[in-house]
């Protein structure tokens, strides 16, 4: 007699009961209680923690030890992974939610974004299809045309949540492929009748050229344009770059802007550029990835001019919005051909929503998680004032960060009005390029050593300086103080390193 499904026993227990996996409730309850508390008791203590470890040699050869005994084969205490796992990030990480964090984009997030991942991981929704995910997607779009408001876009404009300005930036190139060249969607480039190629400043972030690899368009094709003494994009260059590789047969179709440049802050000249693309025919996109949140402020949005005439738009979330990795944003004015671009049908996907499309038809990605919630909670929560007020400050507090520096005899050598603040030791500036950048990564790796603040070394048009941006809320007068006073002892231990 064949037994009933209620009846059928396997090695992991009954099939009516619920699978191992399952701990239940109140166990899950108990754990993310536990997890709070770690996340609470690290903020509570990260000002007296070092900003990175004072040895980052053994890292490797520590983590690498202790993940040995762990090889899954049996099951262990929540308790105790949760811990050990803290343990380990506390030890052997760069803290960007320091207040002395002076490095990249990764602000210490805000409590309501934190809370946005949570809830977003708990309730998992799934955001391919609009059916399945109504009320996620109303959400994400909502934020995207309150953004494209803020920015001046039309309000047509159509737009996704990304893993970050890489991916926002692919849809740019991706978009601006398929309104330029009719046969690419179908036939690729391979159909183009030319070399497509593209135009950056020689200071953007350099994903463009993983872009061109990634879109088959080669490394090649990314034109990278000399800048201006203000590490702005040369406009000038550009126009003669542009007729040269038209009279080579070459195909311009993408012409980028970058609005708050990774390694100075430089904004590149906006207006100018959206004239050259309305001249020549390329698509504009402007990577605004930090610095485009501005537009929030009154006050600052004017360093945006021109942005409103862009064709796309990135903006990062988790960077000066201070959301938790990853949530970039990527706008267009050109819905259609976002859809174009990523439009797909299949047999297994539900049928087309009759009130609004579905996002896996305009996006990149297929499966999505709902990353704009951190961000919609964060902004609901705290108000386009505090936002606005925040970045102010921030800007207040660069300034004062490069008096201070200034009055201790170190020279700006970086020209933006952003809390980006990039400096030389005029002696070691001096020097040879090689010794210079010695001198200077010397200075940076005693300060980090240290474990006061977090800076870095940069290369502005290939001269070495210090650099340190301002880009968490919790950062003070008197974290300014403390990297002020740090790089001051650097400076006289490599001196006096170098006289030995």
């Amino acid at each position: 007699m064949r037994e009933s499904n209620a009846e059928r026993v396997t090695p992991e227990g009954p099939l009516w009961a619920p699978g191992p996996l399952d701990l239940g409730a109140e166990e899950g309850a108990r754990l993310l209680a536990l997890a709070t508390e770690l996340v609470v008791r690290h903020a509570q203590v990260i000002d007296d923690v070092p900003v990175a470890p004072a040895d980052p040699a053994l890292a490797t050869a520590t983590v690498r030890d202790w993940l040995v005994d762990y090889d899954f084969a049996t099951a262990r205490g929540a308790d105790r992974v949760l811990r050990d796992v803290v343990t380990m990030l506390v030890r052997w990480s760069v803290h960007p939610t320091h207040p002395r964090y002076f490095g990249l984009f990764n602000p210490t997030p805000t409590w309501p974004g934190v809370a946005g991942d949570l809830l977003a991981s708990g309730l998992n929704p799934q955001l391919a299809a609009y059916s399945h995910a109504p009320a996620a997607v109303e959400i994400e779009r909502h934020v995207l045309r309150v953004l494209a408001e803020w920015l001046g876009m039309p309000d047509t404009s159509a737009g996704s949540f990304t893993t970050g300005g890489a991916e926002a930036n692919l849809t740019a190139v991706v978009i601006a492929l398929t309104r330029r060249f009719a046969s690419y969607p179908d036939a690729g480039i391979a159909s183009v009748p030319g070399p497509p190629v593209l135009y950056a400043s020689r200071e953007s972030h350099l994903a463009w050229l993983k872009i061109a690899h990634l879109t088959g368009l080669g490394r090649d094709a990314v034109r990278l344009v000399p800048v201006d003494a203000s590490c702005r994009l040369d406009v000038g260059r550009l126009r003669l770059m542009h007729a040269a590789d038209r009279a080579a047969g070459r195909l311009p179709f993408l012409l980028v802007g970058t609005a708050g440049t990774t390694g100075g802050g430089a904004l590149d000249p906006l207006v100018e550029l959206a004239a050259v693309a309305r001249d020549t025919g390329m698509h504009f996109h402007v990577d605004a990835a930090w610095a485009g949140a501005v537009a929030l402020s009154d006050r600052l949005r004017p360093l945006l001019a021109g942005i409103e005439q862009a064709d796309s738009v990135t903006v990062d979330a988790h960077k000066w919005l201070s959301a938790p990795m990853g949530a970039g944003m990527f706008l267009t004015r050109h819905p259609s051909a976002l859809a174009s671009s990523f439009r797909v049908t299949t047999g297994y996907m539900p049928v087309d929503s009759a009130v609004a499309g579905d996002p896996y038809t305009t996006s990149v990605q297929w499966s999505r998680r709902f990353a704009g919630l951190k961000a919609f909670l964060a902004l609901a929560v705290a108000g386009r004032p505090a936002y606005a007020a925040q970045f102010e400050r921030d800007v207040a507090l660069g300034e004062l960060l490069a008096r201070r520096l200034a009055e201790g005899g170190w020279v700006r050598v970086n020209d933006t009005p952003l809390p980006l603040v990039c400096v030389v030791d005029p002696a070691a500036d001096g020097l040879a390029p090689v010794a210079s950048q010695r001198w200077h990564r010397a200075a940076v790796d005693h300060v980090v050593a240290g474990g006061r603040a977090w800076i870095s070394l940069v290369l502005l048009d290939g001269r070495a300086a210090i650099r340190m941006c301002l880009t968490s809320h919790r950062t003070t007068a008197d974290d300014i103080a403390a990297v002020v006073d740090a790089l001051g002892v650097a400076r006289r231990a490599v001196a006096a390193s170098a006289a030995s």
